[in-house]
Formats: structure tokens, sequence, C-alpha cells
């Protein structure tokens, strides 16, 4: 459930009109409802209420620091994986005792960061980063708490950039060196064992992938414990897709009731759940405007949104529903709707059934909150987006327009002698 929808054939978001806030603010803009954040993320939060647990959101799916202060107001924490989601996440006011840090390339500045910053937990994803993470605790002579990442090559059965859970991706320990790992972790001065963790990928669309790979986890937990390592946190990463078209996902309740099932097996661990699409993806969506149509040997509709504000369709293929902000029966044209970008990949939607869009005419891109605005960029020099946050009758810019001067900003021309 969302908060998007029409009422006297006008796009509402919550108790405001989208044109309303397409003048004030121009276009293209992100816009997400804060009914529907807090939902979602309650939704999920609650679904695990009957054990210990912290949920710690996925901020590489949506960064603005106003979605983070709402979830951390409803007791969130935050799943960081550079220096900058750890700034953005403490800048909202997360408790860094709620922040855990994943990622394969974290630098001896972004650890040190961290470690000054007081974070719950590292997941350590190899063996030399654990080795210049002792290097730093010893420099500031503090410990380092760390769960090893293990890679329990489980097949997620989703797309294939967005699986990391497989033996050839590039994330976590293989299961089978990663207990080696953890001895050689219990004995550095430095380090404090705190955790398991394990993520394979995202957008998953059943509760299996998961089951299969919280059982593997739980057995090498029970091998670690036989070696007299402890383990306070199992962390699961997250995954949960959500419905873009056809997809029909398991709820969180399903979801919760599968792991919690396994978890019965180490009742003295805190679950740690890291989601991200499940709760921002249908909280956002993005608002464009047709700019010309033309015909040909197909029809294109082109919108002053492109592959840089949403690159999904572009990089994955994606599918994300197109909607006209006003309804006017206009009927359905089977078109590209397509962008600025000078790239032939420029394109929102590809041979679809659209709604006939006119210059002017205002199109709505849904399921758009997660990896939309967080993954844009400024290709072809083009400033990006606004983004807007309703709560109820009111709207609320919490990220400006960027502007042409912001294009070049650190930038400058040698003066050379």
């Amino acid at each position: 459930m969302n908060h998007f929808e029409y009422r006297d054939n006008i796009l509402h978001c919550e108790d405001v009109p989208v044109p309303a806030i397409a003048e004030a603010v121009g276009t293209p803009f992100y816009l997400y409802s804060a009914a529907t954040l807090t939902r979602h993320f309650q939704a999920v939060d609650q679904a695990f209420a009957e054990v210990p647990h912290i949920t710690c959101f996925a901020v590489k799916s949506c960064s603005n620091i106003a979605i983070l202060n709402l979830f951390g107001n409803l007791g969130g924490g935050a799943d960081i994986v550079s220096g900058g989601e750890l700034f953005r996440a403490l800048t909202a006011g997360v408790d860094p005792k709620k922040i855990v840090y994943s990622g394969v390339g974290k630098t001896p500045e972004e650890l040190r960061y961290a470690l000054q910053s007081g974070i719950l937990m590292f997941n350590v994803e190899s063996a030399q980063e654990l080795a210049a993470l002792q290097a730093v605790a010893v420099e500031l002579n503090v410990k380092a708490p760390v769960a090893l990442r293990i890679n329990p090559d489980v097949d997620p059965k989703t797309h294939a950039y967005i699986s990391t859970g497989l033996a050839k991706n590039k994330f976590g320990l293989p299961i089978d060196q990663a207990a080696e790992v953890y001895v050689q972790a219990k004995g550095m001065s430095h380090i404090e064992i705190a955790g398991v963790s394990c993520h394979i990928g995202s957008q998953l669309t059943t509760v299996a992938p998961f089951v299969e790979s919280i059982n593997k986890v739980i057995a090498f937990i029970k091998r670690l414990e036989q070696a007299g390592i402890s383990i306070r946190y199992l962390d699961m990463g997250g995954g949960l897709g959500i419905r873009y078209d056809q997809e029909e996902p398991p709820l969180p309740a399903e979801y919760a009731a599968a792991l919690k099932e396994a978890l019965a097996a180490v009742p003295g661990c805190t679950l740690i759940i890291e989601p991200g699409r499940v709760i921002v993806g249908n909280s956002g969506i993005l608002i464009t405007k047709v700019l010309y149509t033309k015909a040909g040997t197909k029809q294109f509709i082109i919108v002053d949104a492109g592959m840089n504000d949403l690159a999904r369709p572009s990089l994955y293929g994606a599918y994300h529903g197109i909607k006209p902000v006003v309804d006017q029966g206009q009927g359905q044209v089977v078109a590209d709707l397509v962008g600025p970008i000078c790239e032939t990949g420029d394109f929102l939607a590809r041979e679809r059934s659209l709604p006939v869009g006119e210059t002017g005419d205002l199109m709505a891109v849904m399921s758009a909150g997660a990896y939309g605005f967080s993954m844009s960029s400024n290709y072809n020099s083009r400033p990006r987006v606004a983004e807007v946050l309703v709560r109820g009758g009111k709207f609320q810019v919490i990220r400006q327009r960027e502007t042409m001067a912001s294009l070049i900003q650190g930038e400058s021309i040698p003066a050379w002698e």
C-alpha cells in the first residue's frame, strides 16, 4: 500500500495534488510520502517484534537525511557502505550504536572515521580488511567490533548485478574459509568479535533463498561456538523485493516468520536486518514533464527526466509503471518514454503501452523511491533534481534542485605561468 492515489482524476501524494508541487518546484523531481515511509518501516520492524533485533535501513537505497531522520525517529538504525553514508546517517541523528558498516573496499580513513564515531559493528569482507582494521584500531587504541561477512553460495534468483551471495560474487568470505579468519580475528589485540553477517542480494521475491542462507549461517555459528567463539549479532542483510509490475514478493510478516523459525536455534543472538527497497521503493515517485512527441518507425514521448535521473531502466532493464498525473482519459499508445540524454540507452520505458502525452503534460514514474535519486548523476552536465517530502497536506523541499553553478563547483581553469 502507498499514499499515491487519484482524486477527481488528479494524482495526489497523501493530501497534496501533485500538479501543485510541480508548479512550485518545477520538474523533474522526486516525491516521497512520509506516511508510506512510516507504514513500510513499521511493517518490517514490527514483524520482528517477538525477537531481539535492530532494523538498520540500507542507506544506499535512498540517502536523503530527512528520510534517514524519519527512520531514526522510528527507532531505526543504518546499514552504510561508505564514509559519506556514515556522515549522512550521523547528520540525520541516527544512533551510532545502531549503525553497521558493510562494503568490500573500506579505506583506512573510512575505518578511522567509523571507529571514532563509535558504530555498532563492521561487517568485514576479507582477511586483508580485517588486518587494516586492526592497524587503525591499534593506532586509536580502541577495540573494533566486527562481524565477518560470509558468502553462503546461495542463488537469490534475482538480477545478476544485484546478486551478492554466490561464490562468484565479490562480496564476503567463502563460508568454507571464514572459520579460519575468525580464529585469526580472535587472536588480534584490538579486534572484538561481535557477530556474523550475510547478505545474498536484492529484489528477492521468494523466502526460499533467505531460509537456505540463514540455515547455513546458523550451522556456521554452531561451528564457531564449538571453537570457543561466541556470536552476539546475526546480521542477515536485506533484499526483500517489492512489486514493480507483476511480481508477488512475500509480505514482511511472511519473511519474518521464515527467519524467526530458524532463529530459535540461536537464542542468544540479536538479529540485524537491513531493509532498503522494501521500505522506500514504493514510497517515492519521479515526476517528469513531456517536452515533445514524435512518430516514425516507432513512437517516442520525450520527457525532461533521463537516465541520469533514474538509471534503473537503462542499467537493469528495470520496469517502472508510468501514470499520467492528470488522468483525462487520454488513452494509451505503444511508445518509448525517453529523456534528453545523448544516449540510445536513455529511456524510462521501452515498447510499452503508455499514457498519450502532449507537450506540458506531467507523467509519474512509479516505484522510484529506491535507487532513484541515490544513483543519479550529472551526466551530460545536467543538474540533479529536487527531492520533495509530503506529510499530510504539506510538502517541503528536502533537497534543492542543483544549479548550473553547482555543476562546476570545485573545478578550476589552471593559470599556467
